[in-house]
């Protein structure tokens, strides 16, 4: 009998990770999920809580703990490993945070989350990812490539050294047989989505928001063997937006 493939996924509970989780699990992946909170009782995939990793990766003390969960959880394994998981804190009343009003304290929690945490994970797990061939998949976003009127500073600059990563990752996993992707999504159709984004469909070539599935199965494609040959690339998944 086939071993299913195993998926560890950081920022799994709403929006893009909770697309991604659906589509790994609807293809017979297992899939452990990272989070700040508990295992949400209502959530709707298989796998319960044992599948579920409680960790603060703003915190770098309790994520380089918590690695040894993983491990147990992983058994010497891990296909793919997806680095979903980021913060994007606003001002007042949704206000963009720029660089002269960033707190140094919001620089550092945002960029433990959405930067740092990727690399503790990564080469934590480097064994388990090299055991299997395994694929690293990066979540950046299209605000790590330019000025964005709702992401603010601390977040586009966190995505774009994490664009930044994926290829020095690239460069250094590859020869461990581990292949190391990212994707940019634009404005993708969430609950979350700031206000005025609506507005922004006019700038856009195919004249409509993402939808969370169209950035899930293009994360799929990165983790299997259809994207066996491409390592150290970034797929911006925007409809055009940033052409």
């Amino acid at each position: 009998m086939t071993q299913a493939k195993t998926l560890l996924l950081t920022g799994a509970s709403r929006g893009i990770g909770h697309a991604t989780v659906r589509k790994f699990s609807a293809e017979g992946w297992r899939v452990i999920t990272c989070s700040r909170h508990p295992f949400p009782q209502e959530c709707p995939w298989g796998g319960g809580a044992e599948n579920h990793v409680q960790v603060d990766l703003s915190d770098p003390h309790d994520t380089i703990e918590k690695v040894g969960q993983l491990r147990d959880r992983l058994g010497g394994r891990l296909d793919a490993l997806v680095n979903n998981a980021g913060v994007s804190p606003k001002g007042p009343d949704g206000a963009r945070l720029n660089t002269i009003d960033t707190d140094l304290r919001t620089w550092g929690h945002v960029f433990h989350v959405n930067f740092f945490a990727s690399v503790v994970l990564a080469r934590s797990l480097k064994d388990e990812l090299a055991a299997c061939g395994g694929a690293v998949v990066n979540v950046t976003s299209i605000a790590g490539s330019r000025v964005h009127p709702f992401a603010g500073a601390a977040y586009a600059t966190s995505k774009a050294a994490l664009k930044a990563l994926t290829r020095e990752m690239a460069h250094d996993f590859g020869p461990l047989g581990v292949r190391v992707n990212a994707i940019a999504p634009g404005e993708i159709e969430t609950e979350i989505l700031s206000p005025g984004t609506e507005a922004m469909v006019g700038d856009i070539p195919l004249r409509r928001l993402g939808r969370t599935e169209e950035v899930a199965d293009t994360i799929y494609f990165l983790c299997s063997d259809g994207s066996r040959y491409i390592s150290g690339t970034e797929i911006e998944i925007n409809g055009g937006q940033h052409v």
